[in-house]
């Protein structure tokens, strides 16, 4: 599972490291570009709420196996993509597994191992997020400007379709449980404590996306980077995420709430020093690292206090949050994109700090966050 993830966030976010081709070869504004991980977004939040109802009828193993197979079928259509409307499909094909998969990942885990471990499982799922973020984009960065940005995405296939085989052979069954229909999903907002949690969720991922999906050129219209240099940066910025990833999980079991409260202001910080810094290599090398062990620090933090908030429906409850998730990322990415498009960069950032501050003042003390005993 932990290397479906990898391979799923690497196939969801590669377009950040590749924005300026992808853009150049199919006539294409950067902004617009940027939709290609808005899209994805979309149709994950569709896949997420439904995904419950849909897995409750099968064997959890093989639903997972098909959401692989569709990233698979996904990736090969991206590489193909003659134009930005076929792009658009093949990322929303894409989505479909994003929402899915993550929806159920949570869930699944809590069967596969006891409650006690459940945390440190969490944290084995989320190394395949900082697997990915750490190599995904420096190296699609680097491969793109020697086999171009459609050879980044086949050269994925053959590595999914193993994962798709492991599934086959390590994953136990995990036999159907009764169905949930959507409404159940929907119904937990009724719970004040989840309601609050979404908001909060939806303001520190759209806030991170904002900013993070025009890494690239930000770096190139400021910083002035090379590819080699771009690449470089990339890779620090993800190579953090392993230190924000194994930090979460040393604090997660005293310091949740606190996690929730400080890390989206701590990357809105670093977003605005970003932006002051961005002229100067080094400096724009360090704020890199710290924006990327915050950011790792946040979906793990989140995972977290689901298996403790909502323990009574965790299939539900995932749907919720990735729903949630991937709608922050559409809409952040959008307003990013907007702002780039129409205003600067510089608004692109700001607007992503604003967005990050409102969810550390929701989050608060985590009161609003915790069940009503």
């Amino acid at each position: 599972m932990a290397l479906c993830v990898a391979l799923l966030i690497a196939s969801e976010f590669m377009p950040v490291s590749l924005l300026t081709p992808i853009a150049t070869d199919l006539h294409a504004t950067e902004g617009m570009a940027g939709q290609a991980i808005s899209v994805s977004g979309l149709f994950a939040v569709v896949t997420s709420l439904a995904i419950a109802s849909v897995a409750g009828r099968f064997d959890s193993r093989r639903v997972l196996m098909v959401l692989t197979a569709v990233m698979l079928a996904s990736l090969l259509l991206i590489a193909w993509a003659s134009s930005f409307t076929m792009l658009m499909a093949a990322r929303a094909l894409l989505g479909v597994t994003i929402g899915g998969f993550w929806a159920l990942a949570t869930a699944t885990v809590m069967r596969l191992v006891p409650a006690r471990d459940v945390p440190k499982a969490l944290g084995v799922l989320y190394t395949g997020n900082a697997v990915a973020t750490a190599f995904a984009a420096p190296l699609g960065s680097y491969l793109g400007a020697l086999i171009g940005w459609r050879g980044v995405f086949l050269a994925l296939v053959p590595l999914v379709g193993v994962t798709l085989l492991w599934q086959g052979v390590s994953l136990p069954s995990l036999p159907p449980r009764a169905a949930r229909p959507v409404g159940k999903v929907f119904a937990l907002l009724k719970r004040r404590h989840v309601a609050f949690a979404m908001v909060g969720v939806m303001l520190t991922f759209a806030g991170a996306f904002s900013a993070f999906t025009y890494f690239r050129p930000f770096l190139e219209s400021h910083t002035r980077v090379s590819v080699p240099q771009l690449s470089l940066l990339l890779l620090g910025l993800g190579v953090a995420g392993f230190v924000g990833t194994s930090g979460a999980g040393v604090l997660l079991g005293r310091r949740m709430d606190a996690l929730l409260r400080w890390l989206p202001l701590a990357l809105a910080a670093v977003t605005l020093v970003l932006l002051a810094v961005g002229h100067v290599l080094w400096a724009v090398a360090l704020a890199l690292f710290v924006w990327g062990a915050v950011n790792s620090a946040i979906p793990v933090s989140w995972s977290t206090w689901l298996s403790k908030a909502i323990q009574d429906d965790p299939e539900s409850g995932g749907g919720l949050l990735v729903a949630a998730i991937q709608l922050s990322i559409m809409l952040g990415g959008a307003l990013g994109g907007a702002l780039l498009d129409h205003v600067s960069i510089g608004a692109t950032f700001v607007g992503a700090a604003v967005l990050l501050g409102a969810a550390s003042l929701l989050v608060g003390d985590g009161a609003r966050i915790k069940p009503l005993d």
